[in-house]
């Protein structure tokens, strides 16, 4: 989906990709981050926010909750993050970003409240009385007083499946009574998801029915006496949609995808968001007219269906922005991404260890798939940052110490 655009707006990216891969310092299965498009990215719509007057959070789901990338968001200026679970919040506030919005999309866990209050969250998304209740408790138990958020919900508003839940929108004000009542909690808000999407036909982003019943949400809200109301509306997030949800009376937009210019909207048309984020793997071996190509992060989110997915082959010494891309048979949804296949044309088309550049819509934490961060690049002095596992954590390695340690024990289990 994005593999002609790196091509032809981010071809450094793609050349410093290949050659770290082809020095070994990059292994396969990674997710190369241009950290200074991302720091570019969040500078210009943490802009645009402002100027708006809505208040910004990073997702960071998408980009394997890496930490280098955290820093380059919050030099761009955004200083906050959404944790699409606890995790995620906890990742991100290891790469230096505060903690702005928990609980969603995925709740707190009833055991796991005290872990979300310690990162001290601004707001904390509800579902329900029940889950109110335990945001409050474990506020009270820092010392505090947790604003919530309350997802909103009424007939016609669109989910995806597995993504329901909340308060009927027609009785918000009733329900936001009975929370703000609630020790330890007060009710500052609504939220829903998507506030926002791109029509598959027309390559447009268009505002979803959700977006209306928070504004209402929002204007019932207050004239009930509540006061400054925020009104969370993620969803395809990016420069080109922040004007419309700021005249709906949005407060605060959560960019994940804009970040790495990877929207939907960003595949159909050129906006200010550049791309920054690609997938490098390699040929593993060849079989009956095929390149097998190392997966493991080989999930492209499936926000249109499911897309036909292209991939490059660059030998050594080609230059990758200027290599014909080849149509990719990839796993099937239901089975393990041990593997890509490419066919090919005659068999000195590949060889084995050859790079493989991907370049579609990721969700690197739902995958095995590594990332690391390129730094350098807009100045033409390219060095690659650490490498991290998919949930923001350092990898595991195999060493000599490993193997030792693994002998001993299993001398002492004989």
């Amino acid at each position: 989906m994005f593999l002609s655009l790196l091509q032809r707006r981010n071809a450094a990216l793609l050349q410093a990709a290949a050659a770290f891969h082809r020095s070994g310092e990059l292994p396969p299965n990674t997710f190369v981050i241009d950290l200074d498009a991302v720091e570019r990215n969040a500078r210009t719509i943490s802009a645009e926010a402002a100027r708006l007057g809505m208040r910004p959070f990073a997702m960071t789901k998408q980009i394997g909750r890496n930490p280098d990338a955290s820093r380059a968001i919050r030099r761009g200026g955004i200083t906050e993050a959404v944790g699409v679970d606890l995790e995620c919040a906890v990742a991100a506030a290891t790469g230096g970003l505060a903690t702005g919005h928990v609980g969603h999309l995925v709740q707190i866990p009833r055991h796991r409240a005290a872990e979300a209050s310690a990162l001290q969250p601004r707001y904390w998304t509800v579902f329900s009385e029940q889950k109110a209740r335990e945001a409050g408790a474990a506020a009270l138990a820092h010392g505090r007083v947790q604003d919530v958020l309350l997802r909103v919900v009424a007939p016609g508003d669109r989910f995806y499946t597995g993504h329901e839940g909340g308060f009927d929108a027609e009785r918000i004000v009733e329900h936001a009574r009975v929370i703000d009542a609630l020790p330890g909690v007060r009710v500052a808000g609504a939220t829903t998801f998507p506030a926002t999407l791109v029509d598959g036909e027309s390559g447009e982003a268009q505002t979803t029915p959700n977006l209306q019943t928070l504004a209402q949400a929002k204007r019932r809200l207050q004239d009930a006496g509540f006061e400054d109301v925020q009104m969370n509306a993620p969803g395809t997030t990016s420069t080109a949609t922040l004007a419309r949800l700021a005249e709906a009376g949005a407060t605060q937009v959560e960019p994940g995808h804009g970040l790495t210019g990877t929207t939907p909207l960003h595949a159909r048309v050129d906006l200010l968001e550049e791309p920054a984020i690609a997938y490098v793997t390699e040929v593993s071996h060849l079989w009956d007219d095929r390149a097998y190509v190392f997966g493991g992060g080989l999930y492209v989110d499936p926000v249109h269906g499911i897309p036909a997915t292209s991939a490059l082959i660059v030998r050594d010494g080609e230059d990758p922005a200027t290599v014909t891309a080849r149509p990719v048979e990839m796993p099937a949804p239901e089975a393990i991404d041990y593997y890509a296949r490419i066919p090919l044309d005659a068999p000195a088309d590949a060889a084995e260890g050859d790079t493989v550049i991907f370049g579609f819509r990721p969700q690197v934490f739902v995958s095995r798939g590594l990332t690391a961060g390129i730094r350098g690049l807009s100045t033409g002095s390219p060095q690659l940052a650490e490498i991290w596992s998919s949930n923001g954590a350092p990898p595991l390695r195999a060493t000599a110490e490993t193997a030792a340690l693994a002998v001993t024990q299993q001398e002492v289990g004989a």
